[in-house]
């Protein structure tokens, strides 16, 4: 482990970087942002066609989709809180890692390829095909936890922006915190109502091969000072951790007590079940002309992720063996400026700045899909289908997506400014939960399930997204701990921090339920809508657009 002097970790304390790489993050960050804006607009949808604002012209190669859906998926809590988690918890952190990269595999064997084939913009669009008699009232359940899931995920996104923003200054003041979230909120809107899906789609690239560039030069540096010996590495690791061979060993976050065992399985599950259900993933799973265009799309999508996984694992050890756990802990206790202690380290100034200005680029292509997302649900299942029946033309719903878009980033950006100093990583678990946990059981019950009905869509969806956020409250994130909302308060009768053990099986109960209880004749769908549907689904026959 590399010993930092007294005066280095005083400026580190203060922000992890110094002026020069502030400096250098900020051009580094602006020269991202006007190219990729530049290229955004220019193909951006010129005409009508609400289809390319949507889905983009549907041409890209397996490999660019690939890296948009991998650009989808991965946060700035990948590189920064990923890191951190295995820097300071070691094995633990670890494992963590492990779920986030195999969460892909769930995508590529249930959802991906019928829900490729039947749908057409939305989530809702398949849901309105598979229940046709109730397609209003599914779509607007559907609209409902959208907007939930991509608005709890938006604001941990721009909350994350200004935590990122402490590593260079310290705490800001609330005039910068304003600045910060207001500059990143009006960026997103900017590249998501300008730019539909092409100009997210190109950030979203963009994003994904400055990350998986970065990680990779960064870990490499980390293997070349052990002399590319992972055993040194581990080795180095349990030195700079202080506590020896027990960093290498499970316990240290999760597996101290079966609470703590019980909540990281509750948190896998909210991971791998989430992400097959998130909103703008899902939506990036249409775009794609052809079924096997999708399927080596994901294949490279599952290999970038679990090499960037695989790169944080390094980067985490490393940080743990040459900056040293108990400093990392001193300067931040969740250890997200691991990673840029690392970098500073390794390769200075201009190192960190790479860095920091991937973490930024990331939060605001994360922010774009998100919003495109939520813009894209308002617009086409809120109001033209449900609103104006289906009524509405494609020039006023395109007019009404990028107004909603507006909307949804003004709204994201007030929420973040009000939520200032809640814990970004509970918004983003609450929303993997409630998409684990409500729409997951939604669609695969619509897929795979012949008898499914309406009643029970909407007590999967409605009753998914109430217990995710009841049994929330009524945890220790909000009271009881010292580290909750209300840490005087005690009203946390669930005793886990993440729903996702309890509340995905609720939501598949209450999809059975509501199903096998329906008595209603409207309720239920005629046998040949569902069949139908599957022949759709799983031969792959082509929808129109």
């Amino acid at each position: 482990m590399v010993t930092l002097p007294q005066d280095h970790l005083v400026t580190l304390s203060a922000g992890v970087v110094g002026g020069f790489s502030l400096k250098l993050t900020f051009i580094l960050f602006v020269s991202v942002v006007v190219v990729s804006m530049f290229t955004a607009l220019i193909i951006a949808p010129q005409g009508d066609e609400i289809s390319e604002f949507y889905l983009g012209n549907r041409t890209m190669t397996p490999l660019r989709n690939g890296l948009a859906m991998c650009g989808d998926y991965l946060s700035a809590a990948t590189l920064l809180g990923s890191t951190g988690l295995v820097a300071l918890t070691g094995y633990d952190g670890l494992l963590y890692l492990v779920g986030t990269s195999v969460a892909w595999v769930m995508v590529l064997l249930l959802i991906a390829e019928p829900l490729r084939n039947s749908g057409k913009f939305t989530l809702g669009d398949t849901l309105a095909l598979r229940l046709p008699r109730s397609r209003r009232s599914v779509r607007l359940a559907l609209a409902f936890c959208t907007l939930t899931i991509t608005v709890l995920y938006l604001v941990a996104q721009l909350v994350g922006s200004v935590a990122l923003l402490t590593q260079f200054l310290g705490e800001p003041s609330s005039a910068t915190r304003t600045l910060c979230i207001v500059a990143i909120g009006t960026l997103v809107v900017l590249y998501v109502a300008l730019g539909g899906m092409p100009g997210a789609t190109f950030i979203q690239i963009v994003k994904a091969v400055m990350l998986v560039v970065g990680v990779a030069v960064t870990a490499v540096m980390v293997l070349h000072r052990y002399k590319w010996n992972v055993d040194d590495l581990l080795g180095g690791a349990a030195s700079g951790s202080g506590i020896g061979q027990r960093f290498l060993e499970p316990g240290l976050r999760y597996g101290g007590s079966t609470t703590s065992k019980l909540d990281f399985f509750s948190l896998q599950i909210a991971i791998v079940l989430g992400l097959a259900a998130l909103p703008h993933v899902m939506m990036r799973l249409l775009a794609p002309s052809a079924t096997r265009v999708l399927r080596r799309s994901i294949l490279w999508a599952m290999g970038l992720v679990g090499f960037v996984c695989l790169a944080a694992g390094v980067l985490g050890l490393g940080a743990t063996a040459i900056v040293g756990r108990d400093v990392i802990a001193d300067i931040d206790a969740k250890g997200d400026a691991a990673v840029l202690l690392l970098a500073q380290d390794l390769g200075g100034a201009l190192l960190t700045a790479l860095i920091s200005c991937l973490a930024f680029v990331t939060l605001l292509a994360v922010a774009a899909g998100l919003t495109l997302a939520a813009a894209s649900s308002l617009a086409h299942d809120l109001y033209a289908e449900v609103i104006r029946k289906g009524r509405a033309s494609q020039r006023e719903e395109l007019t009404v997506a990028r107004l909603s878009a507006v909307v949804i980033g003004v709204l994201g950006m007030l929420l973040a400014l009000v939520s200032w100093g809640t814990n970004t990583a509970t918004l983003a678990f609450l929303a993997f939960a409630i998409a684990a946990s409500a729409i997951l059981p939604t669609m695969v019950y619509s897929l795979f399930w012949r008898r499914f009905n309406a009643r029970g869509a909407l007590l999967s969806l409605y009753g998914g997204l109430v217990t995710s956020v009841l049994l929330v409250v009524c945890s220790p994130v909000v009271s009881s701990r010292p580290g909750s909302f209300y840490p005087d308060a005690d009203f946390a009768f669930f005793p886990l921090q993440n729903p996702g053990i309890v509340s995905v099986p609720a939501g598949f109960l209450l999809g059975w339920l509501g199903t096998v209880l329906a008595r209603r004749p409207e309720d239920s769908e005629p046998s040949e809508t569902y069949e139908k549907f599957e022949v759709r689904a799983v031969l792959g026959v082509d929808q129109p657009v």
